[in-house]
């Protein structure tokens, strides 16, 4: 009885030991995952743009600046049973606000505001000698006069004044995205602006030739 006393005594004594390997592996592989977690949390920190940057100046200005496109898209819909102008107002629908939620979802990943007092574009490397105007705030956007008159139009005059104004912006939204393809840090923000720059040229050939079918030139 004494002996398998002793030995219940020596087992209850060593079982804590058995497993000290284990809980020193697995204390070292939590250890080792909060280093993992706070190394890439400090990278993503440091590696965000700044309020000031081209990527967060042109997700602003170029998120504001889809969003008068996507407007005018929504009006001449309304105002031609054009199935060409309308499959074409809806593609840019769709299109830009797409790409308008993810210029503002990467200003919230970064923790930045969505809107800045300084000009629109200051962020581009070369002076803007733009004015903003009657609701005109960069190059390229429709005024306020020119907003209300498509507004007021229908069939073949609403289409081409569609076209010319789409016109006018894409190209002030071409230069803007090549100015943040060349700046941009962020590779996401880079590659976008990127894709804006053909997919924008391509829609510009697109409405010259819708123009040229209607009879006007691409003159606002």
């Amino acid at each position: 009885m004494s002996d398998t006393t002793a030995m219940d005594t020596i087992d209850t004594t060593r079982t804590p030991t058995r497993w000290l390997p284990y809980a020193g592996a697995a204390l070292a592989l939590c250890l080792a995952i909060l280093a993992l977690v706070v190394m890439t949390t400090s990278r993503a920190d440091a590696t965000a743009p700044g309020a000031d940057s081209a990527d967060a100046g042109f997700a602003r200005d170029m998120g504001v600046h889809h969003q008068q496109a996507v407007e005018l898209s929504f009006i001449v819909r309304d105002r031609t049973d054009d199935e060409e102008v309308r499959r074409l107002a809806y593609d840019v629908i769709n299109t830009q606000a797409n790409q308008r939620g993810m210029l503002l979802g990467r200003l919230d990943a970064w923790g930045l505001p969505k809107t800045s007092q300084k000009q629109p574009m200051a962020w581009m490397s070369h002076d803007m000698d733009y004015r903003p105007h009657d609701g005109s705030l960069m190059p390229g956007m429709a005024t306020n006069t020119e907003m209300d008159k498509l507004r007021k139009a229908t069939g073949k005059g609403a289409e081409v004044l569609y076209l010319r104004l789409l016109t006018a912006h894409h190209q002030g939204g071409i230069d803007m995205a090549q100015g943040a393809a060349d700046l941009a840090e962020d590779s996401m923000i880079a590659r976008l602006a990127e894709g804006m720059v053909r997919g924008q040229q391509s829609e510009m050939k697109l409405m010259a030739d819708m123009l040229k079918a209607r009879g006007a030139s691409t003159q606002r």
